[in-house]
């Protein structure tokens, strides 16, 4: 097998390549040269009414999404090169597909961020990618998304133009501007290995790491779920999960495209709401972390429903209990309902159990390997690479520990096989948190928290939560006095910036943290003592 080497896209962007994986890749059929954006323009010509996404009451069909998307490329390419970053923070709003398949079409690499993010998340990620554009809305949930990308953008030194959508611009640019401009500019002509979207993923050192995915990566992913999960052209997908996130992403923007599939967006989660869409668009698929299935579980039956057009529910992206899918599997009676692991950087690794009568691999492992190559190393972390693997992160010093010598990715979990082809998580190496589905980099938070004048240390520690998959507990040795509590932490880390989803539940004073011999603080003894105080606690 040949060397990982690097090598520059068409549209310039540095990632790894591997010519014996690429060849292979090609000839399996996972790889080609057709673009994401020859689909888009493909189906758009082909099926021109065809619905590709339905937000509320807006129906986006695929001539339309075409045609916005060709006059976004061009606005954008009349502010900057092929190759460029587009940003864009958005609810599962119709307008992110625009903006997303603009960006492709311009040769243009689409960075999705989290709406929940604030300023000290958003302020980096522009700056680590050079971003040219970011989409906002003006106002959201309450909070003021053109104030802080004018805080933002006040302190950067080549800032993006800000976009935004839905309300006022005030100084920024108005979204429905860029739908007026008149362009000579042409779009241009594209390489499936162009690098086509940078998603940032929480690193254990604190610092965010943007994964790179090209049209081909991305490509094999989705011909992968079309392979086996039960996909027909004419399915429909509710999409609760944030566009943001590599799975929201995919059934939103790509599987429309690619498999013949509509996408229901919803802006925010409400379980009652789901059971309603999903009953008035006979819903056949449906995807997310543990939450999104308790509640849509609990949520039916409250409603009397057993949702008899859904064909799959996909559960991952935190710890999933295999008493909740074995209860969905009995309440959705039409469906299968299985666990799958994998991470932005390779999407999808294990694709499930499809299979009703198989519960007990369903429930109990996180399912086989799809197109990915799995491997356990001697430590037992699970490794993989496959044609869907990430091309590489913005930097390179990110890689240096990233992959083994063969060019697998080294995921920092722990797992076993069962019955010889099942994959099981069983832990993590790596120092993260999952709640919710989102992604928490313990030590970035630490390092923050530092800082307050009532810690003298802390260390955060994710134990497991039947409702959110994790949550994060920080056991703080105080400076003086009492421990700073769960409110004064999420005061102190909101006028910094952070997200609130980061803040940790729980607040536990301790007078010292376990360390070894070399002082590094032993994290699996403090989650040992707090499991063990809790249960004492609950009276387990």
């Amino acid at each position: 097998m040949s060397l990982i080497e690097h090598r520059h896209t068409p549209n310039g962007w540095r990632i790894r390549w591997n010519e014996t994986l690429a060849r292979q890749a090609r000839a399996d059929g996972w790889w080609s040269d057709r673009t994401a954006a020859d689909a888009l323009l493909e189906v758009a010509t082909v099926t021109p009414d065809r619905v590709l996404l339905v937000d509320g009451e807006t129906q986006i069909t695929a001539a339309n999404l075409a045609a916005q998307a060709q006059q976004l490329g061009c606005a954008m390419l009349s502010r900057a090169a092929p190759g460029s970053v587009v940003s864009f923070m958005l609810p599962n709003w119709h307008e992110a597909a625009a903006i997303y398949f603009g960006a492709t079409l311009a040769g243009m690499v689409a960075h999705p961020i989290l709406p929940s993010l604030r300023d000290h998340d958003l302020r980096f990620m522009l700056a680590d990618v050079g971003s040219r554009m970011v989409f906002v809305p003006g106002e959201w949930r309450g909070f003021d998304y053109a104030a802080m990308l004018a805080r933002v953008t006040a302190e950067l030194p080549d800032p993006p133009e800000v976009v935004v959508l839905r309300s006022d611009p005030g100084a920024h640019t108005a979204y429905e501007a860029l739908h007026t401009e008149a362009h000579r500019v042409s779009l241009p002509a594209l390489d499936a290995d162009d690098v086509r979207m940078v998603m940032y993923t929480s690193g254990t050192t604190g610092r965010p790491k943007g994964v790179l995915h090209t049209h081909n990566t991305l490509g094999a992913l989705i011909a992968q779920i079309g392979a086996h999960w039960l996909v027909d052209p004419g399915d429909r997908w509710l999409v609760p999960s944030p566009v943001s996130h590599i799975g929201g992403s995919i059934y939103a923007f790509e599987m429309p495209v690619l498999l013949g599939t509509t996408a229901v967006l919803m802006e925010r989660w409400d379980a009652a709401e789901a059971i309603a869409l999903m009953e008035q668009h006979a819903i056949t698929h449906m995807a997310g972390a543990t939450p999104f299935l308790r509640g849509l579980l609990d949520a039916a039956k409250t409603a009397g429903t057993h949702l008899p057009h859904l064909k799959l529910f996909i559960c991952g992206g935190a710890s999933v209990p295999p008493a909740l899918v074995r209860e969905a599997v009995e309440w959705f009676d039409k469906a299968v309902v299985s666990r799958v692991y994998g991470s932005t950087e390779v999407p999808v690794t294990t694709v499930g159990v499809i299979d009703r009568d198989d519960v007990t691999h369903a429930a109990e492992t996180d399912g086989c390997p799809g197109v990915a190559t799995v491997k356990l190393a001697e430590d037992a972390e699970i490794r993989a690479r496959g044609p869907q693997m990430l091309v590489g992160y913005v930097h390179a010093e990110d890689e240096l520990t990233a992959f083994d010598a063969e060019g697998y990715y080294r995921t920092g979990d722990q797992g076993a096989w069962i019955d010889d082809n099942h994959l099981t998580v069983t832990g993590r190496i790596k120092d993260l948190i999952i709640r919710n589905g989102e992604n928490i980099a313990p030590k970035e938070i630490e390092d923050l928290l530092t800082g307050h004048p009532g810690i003298a240390e802390v260390a955060i520690v994710g134990l497991p939560d039947p409702r959110t998959g994790e949550r994060a507990v920080a056991v703080i040795v105080p400076r003086d006095g009492d421990a700073p509590d769960v409110a004064e932490l999420g005061r102190f880390l909101g006028k910094l910036g952070v997200a609130r989803f980061k803040v940790p539940e729980a607040v536990e004073a301790w007078p010292a943290l376990p360390k070894n011999d070399a002082g590094k603080v032993l994290k699996q003894v403090i989650r040992q003592k707090l499991l063990e105080s809790w249960k004492v606690a609950s009276g387990g």
